[in-house]
Formats: structure tokens, C-alpha cells, sequence
């Protein structure tokens, strides 16, 4: 999971937060990967991302993608 977020980090030009789900595939690994987008004052109406992370069995990552924005003091609702 280092190698990935470094990987993320590299094409968003943002540090990951945190890796907030792992999963494995048939041909590698799955992540949700939480980024700070902007950063704000006070810190609980900064925009955070989720990102939807697809690496192979070497931890290379294979794509990404954005499903989710959310402020960082938002609750989620689902259950």
C-alpha cells in the first residue's frame, strides 16, 4: 500500500491521507484511498476524496479513479 499511495501521490500532485479499504482481485489488489483536495479553515470544511485504487500482484498501480467528495467533518450515513 506505500508503493500505491506514493504512486497516487506521483500523478495527483496530493499526499494521501489514509487507506481506508483493501481488497483482493483476481489479478491484483483493490484500495480506497483518502485525499485532502482543499484545504480549508476551519480544518472540518477541508474537502477530502476517496479514490478507488487498482494495482497488480506487484503492488504497480493500474489505475484510479475519484468515486466520492466529501468535507473532512461530514458523517457518513451509510450503514
Amino acid at each position: 500500500m506505500r508503493s500505491a499511495t506514493q504512486q497516487l501521490r506521483d500523478l495527483l500532485g496530493k499526499t494521501p491521507e489514509s487507506v481506508s479499504a483493501v481488497r483482493p482481485t483476481d489479478d491484483g489488489w483493490e484500495a480506497e484511498v483518502e485525499v485532502l483536495e482543499l484545504e480549508r479553515i476551519p480544518e472540518t470544511t477541508s474537502v477530502m476524496a476517496s479514490y478507488r485504487v487498482t494495482l497488480d500482484a506487484d503492488g504497480e498501480l493500474m489505475a484510479y479513479e475519484r468515486i466520492r467528495r466529501y468535507t473532512r467533518g461530514q458523517i457518513d450515513r451509510r450503514a
